[in-house]
């Protein structure tokens, strides 16, 4: 178990596109600044090139309102944690090479965090005036994104297990692609969600894959709701739009059964009952009410993360750094930024 030191980390988020800096101090955030990018809303989904190009814009007045709001100096930082994949190759740069400019000029140390370990970690961030987190290990996160969906024990700060994990696309893919079909704006997810709090969740069925232990698998589903749609829209040209609300909550209640039928085994296969969620998916109404009633029912110990913490963040990454700083694993200079780094890769 690691203590809680008085240290200050400075935390640097750019896997995607969200350009985002934070402060830690005893593990307690002073300091959380995300720049937002919505120039990708009208192409229906984030542009590489644009992304990177944006943050190289905005990372220099995130990182200096994070210290300003924190009311620290930046040469009092103890570590500089960076998020080093995995990502966008070229977003994950702009935020690796800041942060190496910052090292060299200053001497402070650099920590490489895996995007993926911050998330896991997101429901223990505390604001500086809050009560320490009080989390017992292990548990299991169910990790939902929309470029990853995982099942995770948790075993302490920086030690995980992988017990299942999506063979093809992730829920939050299946959402956005799914939102896409209806002719709904990106990102979809939100979209969708905010729909089926008035829709009919009853009202459609679609396949839910069988795919074997505890993995998950969401392309089928995706195909299936495809080919419904193609099928509905050949007899009746407005269907959708007769429809939508009703299409939105039957989709959602199939997705969030078949994340919630792998958690169920996964808890019967393990025996741990304390339960987090993470990632941008679980900011979704229908998945947090459910996941809370079913928590309810078996009595697990259930950790939801605030809402603005669900989406990527550079508080989840300064707290990881907070952890791998007091365990001694610091980066070199020479670290090269991962697109696909393995989740294991600490």
């Amino acid at each position: 178990m690691f203590t809680i030191m008085s240290l200050k980390i400075l935390g640097i988020e750019s896997s995607c596109d969200d350009t985002s800096a934070a402060v830690l101090f005893d593990a307690k955030l002073y300091s959380n600044v995300i720049n937002t990018q919505h120039i990708h809303e009208k192409y229906g989904g984030v542009v590489p090139e644009l992304a990177s190009r944006a943050h190289q814009q905005n990372i220099v007045l995130v990182v200096k309102e994070a210290l300003s709001v924190s009311g620290f100096k930046l040469s009092e930082m103890d570590a500089i944690a960076f998020t080093l994949g995995p990502g966008l190759l070229g977003s994950l740069m702009v935020g690796a090479s800041f942060a190496k400019g910052l090292s060299v000029a200053t001497g402070i140390p650099l920590v490489g965090v895996n995007h993926l370990h911050g998330h896991i970690l997101a429901h223990m961030l505390r604001e500086k005036e809050e009560d320490g987190f009080n989390v017992k290990f292990p548990y299991l996160c169910l990790l939902v994104s929309g470029g990853h969906t995982q099942i995770v024990l948790v075993k302490d700060f920086l030690s995980y297990e992988i017990l299942g994990k999506t063979i093809d696309d992730a829920a939050g893919e299946a959402f956005d692609k799914c939102a896409k079909v209806m002719g709904l704006g990106y990102p979809g997810g939100p979209l969708i969600d905010k729909l089926a709090q008035i829709g009919d969740e009853n009202k459609f069925s679609f396949n839910k894959p069988r795919i074997k232990a505890l993995d998950f698998s969401f392309s089928g589903l995706k195909t299936s709701f495809l080919y419904y749609l193609r099928d509905s829209l050949k007899q009746n040209p407005e269907f959708i739009e007769q429809n939508i609300n009703d299409l939105a909550a039957s989709l959602q209640k199939t997705i969030i059964e078949i994340l919630l039928e792998k958690l169920i085994k996964a808890v019967d296969l393990t025996g741990v009952t304390q339960i987090a969620i993470s990632g941008g998916v679980s900011a979704n109404s229908g998945l947090r009410k459910s996941l809370s009633d079913l928590a309810f029912e078996k009595k697990w110990t259930l950790h939801l993360p605030k809402l603005k913490y669900t989406t990527d963040n550079a508080a989840m990454i300064a707290l990881v750094g907070h952890f791998m700083y007091l365990s001694g694993k610091i980066s070199n200079l020479d670290v090269i930024p991962q697109a696909r780094l393995d989740f294991m890769n600490i």
